[in-house]
């Protein structure tokens, strides 16, 4: 039998996977647009579910955030492997950082979280992976460690967070130059 509303047909349980893509992919990019404290309801009409197929999935913002944001990790890792710089390593950070704010306020908002724990060791194995190499190229000075990048990271996330869209682009160049670290 048809749906009397005139939209798709609920589908059940055999829709699940789907409708969790669908609210993964739309929470990254609704929280990107509106920032954390994004209406979950606005990710839920974006994914095409209800709120209750939101929440089955993800019981509160943060769990939804924190796999929203998993994909950008994942891309980084997967640049890693397919042999990337470090260089192109700090420009995909600064790019998703630059892109949404929100997932620098998530992890700093939860920094002791085991989830935004796990995220930075992933990311720290990433610039672990590509820093000798970086070293020996010039993209950052010879005595930085890993530990070095990963600060100038965090402060340069946490900057950008203060700063309206527009003007990340300018700080990023600033803030690579004053930490002596060429992404380009």
């Amino acid at each position: 039998m048809a749906g009397t509303g005139g939209g798709r047909a609920n589908r059940g349980p055999a829709a699940a996977a789907d409708n969790r893509a669908a609210i993964i992919r739309a929470a990254g990019e609704v929280f990107a647009e509106q920032g954390l404290g994004a209406p979950l309801n606005a990710i839920a009409k974006r994914a095409g579910v209800g709120q209750g197929s939101l929440y089955r999935h993800f019981p509160t913002r943060e769990s939804l955030a924190f796999v929203a944001f998993e994909g950008n990790l994942a891309e980084i890792e997967a640049a890693v492997a397919d042999g990337a710089t470090l260089a192109a390593v700090l420009a995909m950070v600064v790019e998703q950082a630059t892109v949404s704010a929100a997932f620098i306020e998530l992890i700093t908002r939860h920094a002791a979280d085991p989830r935004s724990v796990a995220l930075e060791r992933r990311l720290r194995a990433a610039v672990e992976a590509t820093i000798d190499a970086a070293r020996v190229a010039g993209t950052v000075p010879a005595h930085y460690t890993v530990d070095d990048v990963m600060l100038a990271v965090t402060l340069l996330t946490g900057a950008l967070m203060g700063t309206l869209p527009a003007g990340r682009p300018d700080l990023v160049e600033q803030a690579w130059r004053l930490m002596g670290i060429n992404p380009a």
